[in-house]
């Protein structure tokens, strides 16, 4: 299968490389970082996973979607607030036929991506963790679960031919037919955890050591499922507070992606996560006040690099 990686972060890079790993596979890893992209051809990517370092020499990596054509599969790993321009910018990796998959944090991703693929749309969330050590290389932080789905929910062919091409890399993956109530859950995981580390620079289980952020955790999730809750959303856990600090705690030492955006002077995810709320919040009418001054302090943050 031809496929194609736009996003070649340190997820891009652990879903790519695992890809190019089973016969048949022809990948390529989109990005606009050349540095990364000239290391990743000159010398492939390499991966620190456990005690192991692991070398995968048969991904090819671009700095354009015409070096690539026209894919069979694209797997969207770009930060959301870049989905629509990446979009529009890879345009020559999407046929007709391509079947396009988000495992993107935060709202907004899917229909960025409709734009272009329409009905080949599908979409998922991921439980590995990953981060970037340099160009070519990073590390495999945390295996976990792949979930995919079609938006209606449908046991599809080709959702059922994509979740065995994973299996096939190594990546256990599960269908469910309920993929956007798991979009959800993941998101108010993030909502409670992102900002707050962004902001008090505390990684992920120190939040709960301090009684004054995680009670800012607890009612930042709960405004999020108000909003979930009226807009339909079918959650898998009835109690997504103590889902969270579950996450918390089995996440304890992990510096979340917002924390290491703003260590990095990068732009951060919050629009389209503690911000969507907002959004959605102020569309249904419903009051998100601890969300808002989560969105505002992390935007000052980013305003000041």
């Amino acid at each position: 299968m031809k496929i194609a990686i736009v996003g070649a972060g340190a997820m891009g890079c652990l879903y790519g490389a695992k890809l190019s790993a089973v016969p048949g596979n022809e990948v390529y890893l989109i990005d606009v970082w050349k540095e990364h992209v000239d290391a990743i051809n000159a010398d492939g990517v390499h991966m620190e996973e456990g005690d192991e370092l692991l070398q995968y020499k048969n991904v090819q990596a671009v700095s354009s979607a015409e070096d690539v054509g026209v894919c069979d599969l694209a797997i969207i790993f770009v930060k959301s607030i870049l989905t629509k321009e990446a979009m529009k910018t890879n345009r020559a990796v999407f046929g007709a036929h391509t079947i396009a998959l988000t495992l993107q944090n935060g709202l907004g991703n899917i229909e960025s991506i409709s734009e272009v693929t329409g009905n080949n749309t599908i979409a998922g969330t991921t439980a590995h963790g990953a981060t970037m050590l340099g160009p070519g290389k990073m590390r495999h932080a945390g295996v976990g679960v792949t979930t995919i789905g079609e938006l209606d929910g449908r046991q599809s062919i080709r959702i059922r031919e994509i979740s065995d091409l994973l299996e096939k890399a190594g990546m256990e993956t599960v269908i469910s037919e309920n993929v956007m109530g798991l979009i959800w859950d993941k998101l108010l995981v993030n909502v409670g955890i992102n900002a707050l580390t962004g902001i008090t620079h505390l990684h992920n289980g120190e939040l709960l050591d301090h009684p004054e952020i995680r009670e800012l955790l607890e009612d930042a999730v709960t405004e999020a499922k108000m909003v979930a809750d009226a807009k339909g959303i079918k959650l898998s856990s009835n109690d997504p507070v103590n889902h969270t600090v579950e996450i918390c705690k089995a996440t304890a030492a992990n510096t979340s992606s917002m924390l290491q955006d703003i260590n990095h002077h990068k732009q951060t995810e919050i629009n389209m996560i503690n911000g969507a709320i907002v959004r959605e919040g102020k569309d249904l009418g419903i009051a998100t006040p601890v969300n808002k001054v989560l969105t505002n302090l992390i935007i000052y943050f980013q305003n000041s690099y």
